[in-house]
């Protein structure tokens, strides 16, 4: 179900600073309050141009209880038989979450061996008080990892050796669009440390449809009614640029359309997915444990070009 824009603020000025800048951002709805909120905190105007829907359906929250339901002949949880539980999206943690909070009992028993479970920057808040005690009454079983690195690599790294253990990854089913490489290289690299991944679809990303470029498309018809647009993952990416080819568009005849406009990447996976579907980044968030730091890498690109107009 394609929503509608949260912020339909007007256009700035020309002559306004870059304080009241229009930033258009492509945030699934689940992220899109937060990277608002930093956008105005900035003095600048939030657009959001969705172009996925990543929810929870039956079929994602059966497939998560399939692994937290005991069994018929055992009186445990498939779960038990993991090491590790491995996190790379905070839908991920809410759809597991959910699946929990409707669960008759903690998926693991009071004694065994210590799970630990893994989520990445401000994720892994949710991976709370509450989370551990619906996981097992036992909150001793229950170690929490947060890689200094908030990228799927760095969680590999932070998980260390498997050594043939297995390791639970909630991940989103990708419908409509094709699969990004990050979560297949997520599992590649677990299994090269020795880890057996098993895949777990916990939740559905989907295509927006082209609805989703209107905005863009009739800002950038004329005068680009946007300085600078956000993409927080490659799926983002190329959900846009299925949608410009609806209206008989390219991201060649956008940039052509904005020459002024900021192209920015929340962290080095996503740059580098929108590089390799031919959409140059401008921007890199360096900071990219959270979203503050892509607004202030935009905050710092636009007060270097300031001081090369000065």
């Amino acid at each position: 179900m394609q929503h509608p824009p949260l912020f339909p603020f007007p256009i700035p000025s020309p002559e306004n600073s870059k304080r009241n800048c229009v930033i258009a951002f492509t945030t699934p709805q689940n992220y899109a309050g937060r990277l608002s909120e930093l956008i105005q905190l900035k003095g600048w105007t939030p657009l959001w141009c969705p172009t996925l829907i990543v929810e929870s359906t039956q079929q994602t929250i059966s497939s998560i209880h399939h692994y937290l339901n005991f069994t018929s002949n055992e009186p445990y949880s498939l779960l038990e038989d993991f090491s590790a539980l491995a996190f790379t999206s905070r839908t991920g943690i809410t759809a597991f979450s959910e699946a929990l909070s409707i669960n008759s009992a903690p998926p693991l028993t009071p004694n065994g061996e210590i799970l630990t479970i893994a989520g990445l920057g401000k994720d892994a808040e949710l991976l709370d008080q509450y989370f551990i005690g619906k996981m097992c009454e036992n909150p001793e079983r229950i170690r929490i990892l947060v890689p200094p690195i908030a990228t799927p690599s760095g969680l590999v790294d932070a998980l260390g050796l498997g050594q043939g253990r297995k390791v639970l990854c909630p991940v989103p089913l990708v419908i409509g669009l094709d699969e990004p490489p990050v979560v297949p290289k997520f599992l590649e690299d677990l299994a090269k440390r020795d880890w057996i991944p098993v895949r777990l679809d916990a939740y559905e990303t989907r295509w927006a449809g082209a609805k989703c470029a209107v905005e863009v498309v009739t800002r950038s018809e004329e005068e680009c009614g946007f300085d600078a647009i956000v993409f927080t993952s490659t799926g983002e990416v190329e959900g846009l640029l299925k949608s410009l080819k609806e209206f008989g568009l390219d991201w060649e005849m956008v940039r052509r359309r904005c020459p002024r406009m900021v192209v920015a990447a929340h962290g080095p996976v996503t740059a580098a997915g929108a590089e390799s579907l031919g959409v140059g980044i401008d921007v890199v968030s360096s900071n990219f444990g959270s979203f503050d730091g892509i607004v202030d890498a935009l905050s710092h690109k636009w007060k270097s070009l300031e001081n090369q107009e000065s």
